[in-house]
C-alpha cells in the first residue's frame, strides 16, 4: 500500500466569488491556496446571470486549468472545488462542482463535509424514480432542492439541508445567485470575506490573502447565506446544535496562515508542540519534525524544552499523485521519494523527531529507519494529537478501525512497532488547552469515539475511500 495512505488524507475545498469581472480568475486562485485540502480533482463553473459555464478535470489546479480555460468560464460570480474524495471513487464523474439542470433552471454545488444518512437517502430517492450521476453524497442535496416543492431557492435548499445529517460547507451557483451554507454543529470551516463589492466565500481564509480579499467573518454554524443583486442575506433556519468544530483542522489540515475556528493555525500548533514539550520531556540534542505538517509543533517543542531545532528531514514538494517505481528494489522508496534526512545534522545526536500523527504506522517506521541510518543515536517520537482509535465520520479520509494502529495496540506497543527509543502522544487535555482561543467544544470523535452526531453501524462499515480498496 502506497506510503501517502499512511495519512489522514486532505477532504475537500471550497470557494465562491460573486459580483467580479474576473470571477473565474478569482476562484482559480483561490483553489490555488485551498490545494493542501484536495489534489484529486478541480473545477470551477461560473455563471454570467443567464447561464452556466463548468470545467473540471482530475489532477492538481495548475494542471486541470489553462488560460484559455479559464478565459471560457464567462460571467460575473463562480464558485470553484478541489477534491480529495471522501465519498464516492476517484473518477472524474464525481469531480466538483456538480452542475444540474432541472424544472427551476440551473444549479452548481460544491460541498466539503461527508453525510452521514447519503446511502439511506439516495436509496429512497432512486426508489421514487432519481437518476444520479455519480457516487458523490453531495448529490443527495441536489436531488433534495431539485424535489422540493417550495419557491425560493433559500427554501428549497432549507428543505434539501433538513433532510441530510453530517457535515456540509457548501456554496451553491444559479444563474444569478451565490449561496453558502455550514452544518449546525460546524464541523469544516467556512469563512466570508469581501474585496471592494465583490463578497467571497472561501473554505479557509489563506484563499482571501492571495487575491487580497478582507476577511468579514465565518460563516455561522447552521447559516444560509444568499447573495445576489440586492447584496448579502442571512437565513437561520435550523434550530441550535452542539459547536463541534474538527479540532483536526488545527492538527494537520487546515493551512498554518489560516484562521479557522476563532483562531490562527500556526499559533495553535506552536501551542500543541510546547504542550506536548511538558507532558513528554526527554534528554535530547535535536528537535526535527516530520515537514511540513509536523513543523509548528516541532517549534513548540522546541521553545518549550529549550532543545534546539533544525530541519534534519527535508521534503520533496514535487512529488505527484503518480510516479514510475524503480526496477530494482529500493528500500522504503516510497518515504524516500518525499522525505531525505540531513545527516550533517542529525549525525551522533540523541533526535525528537515530531509529527503531527500517527495513523497505521507504517511510514513512522520507516522515518526512524531513516534517521538511524542517517546517524542518530537515539530517536525520541512525540505526536502532538492523541492516538486516533476511530475514523472520521464528517468529511477526512480515514481508515477503518482495524487499520488504525492505535485502536488494537497500546503506546508502548506501538513505540516498539515504530523503532522508536520512547514514543509520546499529546494528551486530549493537552489538546484542548491548545485550542481554547476557538472555543471549548469540538469534535474530537479520532481519539475518543464520541461521536456528535449519530453514525448508523451501515456507514460505519461502509468504505470512506475508494482509494483503499485493492486495485482501486
Amino acid at each position: 500500500m502506497p506510503d501517502n495512505f499512511d495519512k489522514f488524507n486532505d477532504e475537500c475545498g471550497v470557494v465562491g466569488v460573486y459580483n467580479h469581472p474576473e470571477a473565474s480568475n478569482l476562484a482559480y486562485l483561490g483553489l490555488h491556496s485551498l490545494q493542501h485540502r484536495g489534489q484529486e480533482s478541480a473545477g470551477i463553473v461560473s455563471s454570467n446571470s443567464r447561464q452556466l459555464f463548468s470545467h473540471k478535470g482530475m489532477g492538481l489546479v495548475a494542471d486541470v486549468f489553462s488560460e484559455n480555460a479559464i478565459s471560457e468560464l464567462h460571467g460575473t460570480s463562480a464558485i470553484g472545488h478541489v477534491r480529495y474524495s471522501t465519498a464516492g471513487a476517484s473518477h472524474i464523474r464525481n469531480a466538483q462542482p456538480h452542475v444540474i439542470e432541472y424544472a427551476r433552471g440551473a444549479l452548481a454545488i460544491a460541498h466539503n463535509g461527508n453525510l452521514v444518512n447519503a446511502r439511506h437517502i439516495r436509496d429512497e430517492l432512486e426508489a421514487y424514480g432519481s437518476i444520479f450521476q455519480s457516487d458523490m453524497d453531495t448529490e443527495v442535496i441536489v436531488h433534495l432542492i431539485a424535489s422540493s416543492k417550495e419557491n425560493s431557492i433559500v427554501d428549497r435548499l432549507t428543505y434539501a439541508l433538513g433532510c441530510v445529517k453530517g457535515a456540509y460547507s457548501l456554496v451553491l451557483q444559479t444563474e444569478n445567485r451565490l449561496l453558502a451554507a455550514r452544518d449546525p454543529n460546524g464541523f469544516r470551516p467556512l469563512a466570508l470575506g469581501k474585496l471592494k463589492d465583490t463578497w467571497v466565500i472561501a473554505s479557509e481564509t489563506c484563499a482571501f490573502d492571495l487575491i487580497e480579499a478582507e476577511y468579514v467573518r465565518e460563516v455561522e454554524p447552521g447559516e444560509i447565506i444568499l447573495i445576489d443583486e440586492n447584496g448579502l442575506k442571512s437565513f437561520k433556519p435550523f434550530p441550535p446544535a452542539p459547536y463541534t468544530p474538527c479540532v483536526f483542522e488545527f492538527i494537520y489540515f487546515a493551512r498554518p496562515d489560516s484562521n479557522i475556528f476563532g483562531a490562527n493555525v500556526y499559533e495553535v500548533r506552536k501551542e500543541l508542540g510546547r504542550a506536548l514539550a511538558r507532558e513528554h520531556q526527554v534528554e535530547a540534542d535535536l528537535v526535527m519534525p516530520v515537514p511540513d505538517s509536523g513543523v509548528g509543533a516541532a517549534v513548540g517543542y522546541a521553545e518549550e524544552s529549550g532543545i534546539p531545532f533544525d530541519m534534519g528531514l527535508v521534503r520533496n514538494h514535487y512529488v505527484g499523485r503518480t510516479f514510475i517505481e524503480p526496477k530494482e528494489e529500493i528500500r522504503h522508496f516510497g518515504v524516500k521519494l518525499k522525505l531525505n534526512p540531513v545527516k550533517e545534522i542529525i549525525q551522533g545526536k540523541r533526535v525528537v523527531v515530531v509529527d503531527d500523527s500517527i495513523v497505521r504506522g507504517t511510514t513512522s517506521r520507516k522515518i526512524i529507519k531513516m534517521i538511524r541510518d542517517a546517524g542518530a543515536k537515539e530517536v525520541h517520537m512525540r505526536i502532538s494529537s492523541p492516538p486516533t482509535v476511530s475514523p472520521c465520520f464528517y468529511g477526512i479520509d480515514t481508515p477503518t478501525d482495524a487499520e488504525l494502529i492505535a485502536a488494537s495496540n497500546s503506546v508502548e506497543e506501538i513505540n516498539k512497532y515504530i523503532t522508536s527509543d520512547t514514543l509520546g502522544y499529546l494528551s486530549l487535555g493537552g489538546v484542548y488547552g491548545a485550542v481554547k482561543a476557538g472555543g471549548d467544544s469540538y469534535c474530537d470523535a479520532c481519539f475518543s469515539k464520541s461521536y456528535p452526531i449519530e453514525v448508523s453501524e451501515d456507514t460505519k462499515k461502509a468504505p470512506q475511500l475508494a482509494l483503499f480498496k485493492e486495485g482501486a
